[in-house]
């Protein structure tokens, strides 16, 4: 018992804001991962990951149940998951997948901006972990185990700095890569490649044109990169 207060105490400590360069630092790397096209070939991963996370977790909430879920090596994903074919349940899980990488951005924004830096690299290691039990591939669990990995040599071997660089860093990469999914999505949809995509079984669903979902998306996502990027700089002078 002792020891769980210790870490509860350890993770519930305001760290400092980090300097202003370190923020614009972390920024400047997340936008490179997320605009240079071989690096986002990497990165994507993580954006895998968040996305058929969100599908599996809303599943799960809407009182569906997760068969399993699969993340490839050309960064493309997928969660299986048995209940009504129709219904608001569906249509959460179907509408997950495009928003949870922004979520996810905002809520580490929202956390960092009150100093929680160990708290939020300690939500995402579970997050990661609770995804890892559903995986069903091998590719998945070397994704997963080397996701976690990284993020447990950072929370345990890296100075505060380094921890809050490579936070800040997370954010701000799950924030501006939110939109870029969503425009590759419709891109796809335009030359008759993705007749299955989330947005077209939104659209099966709700009778709404896929079009409309992926506006929807967007717009979502982009709001995120303004709120989280708000959150995210409050503190610095810059806002």
């Amino acid at each position: 018992m002792d020891q769980l207060v210790a870490v509860w105490e350890r993770l519930a400590v305001r760290q400092p804001d980090p300097p202003l360069w370190v923020l614009l630092t972390a920024a400047a790397v997340a936008l490179f991962a997320v605009s240079d096209v071989r690096t986002w070939l990497l990165a994507r991963h993580v954006v895998t990951l968040a996305h058929e996370g969100g599908h599996a977790g809303v599943a799960l909430l809407s009182g569906r149940r997760v068969h399993g879920v699969r993340l490839h090596s050309d960064t493309s994903g997928l969660t299986l998951s048995y209940g009504r074919p129709t219904g608001p349940g569906m249509v959460f899980t179907a509408a997950a997948g495009y928003l949870m990488p922004s979520v996810l951005g905002l809520a580490a924004a929202a956390a960092l901006s009150t100093g929680r830096v160990l708290a939020t690299l300690a939500g995402f290691l579970v997050l990661v972990a609770a995804v890892g039990v559903a995986v069903r591939n091998v590719f998945g669990v070397v994704s997963v185990l080397t996701t976690a990995g990284i993020l447990v040599a950072v929370m345990v071997w890296a100075p505060p700095a380094v921890q809050a660089a490579f936070a800040f860093a997370l954010a701000w990469f799950l924030l501006l890569a939110g939109p870029r999914p969503v425009l590759e999505l419709q891109h796809k949809r335009r030359r008759g490649q993705a007749p299955m995509s989330d947005a077209d079984q939104l659209a099966r669903l709700t009778r709404l044109p896929g079009l409309f979902w992926v506006g929807a998306f967007l717009v979502l996502t982009v709001g995120a990169v303004a709120g989280g990027g708000y959150l995210l700089l409050l503190g610095t002078g810059l806002i």
